[in-house]
């Protein structure tokens, strides 16, 4: 586990994150009365999201390599964290869709049934707490892998 220290701290800081932003996104209205435009503006999480898989990796290649860190122990290191975020997302989804913003699903079911983007059967079995924690544990650990392979190629010790 202390190996593992650095990830855990940021993946609970990732998941921190991600609260207060769906907190945001609800007290601005985006899950309510501006919900057309939602899908547009939760993308904006990535940035708070790099940043943070930057400073983990960062702090990983000072504290543990003590600064000479390869592409490899990056992505790896950021894969474990990838993988924990990716555990706790349930959790945070269970939060948000409970706590945050309990109306989320029925407003954006009723905005895409109104758009006529989809039924009334189809957005009831996308848009539900069971879908959106399976969706949010595989996006987690797809493009957390995807931002850690990224980032890494940044960090890594150049050979000279």
């Amino acid at each position: 586990m202390k190996n593992f220290k650095t990830e855990i701290k940021w993946a609970i800081i990732f998941s921190i994150v991600t609260l207060l932003w769906m907190f945001l996104e609800k007290n601005v209205g985006l899950h309510g009365q501006h919900i057309s435009q939602h899908a547009i503006y939760t993308n904006l999480i990535a940035i708070p999201y790099i940043i943070i898989f930057y400073l983990a990796i960062r702090e990983k290649k000072q504290e543990y390599y003590q600064g000479i860190m390869s592409w490899q122990q990056g992505l790896i290191s950021g894969g474990i964290m990838s993988v924990l975020i990716a555990l706790l997302a349930p959790l945070v989804q269970y939060i948000v869709s409970t706590i945050i913003t309990p109306d989320y699903f029925n407003n954006v079911i009723a905005y895409v049934v109104d758009q006529e983007r989809m039924t009334e059967k189809a957005a009831r079995n996308y848009f539900n707490l069971k879908s959106y924690m399976i969706q949010s544990a595989f996006g987690a650990l797809a493009m957390g892998i995807v931002t850690a392979a990224i980032v890494s190629l940044f960090l890594k010790t150049k050979k000279k």
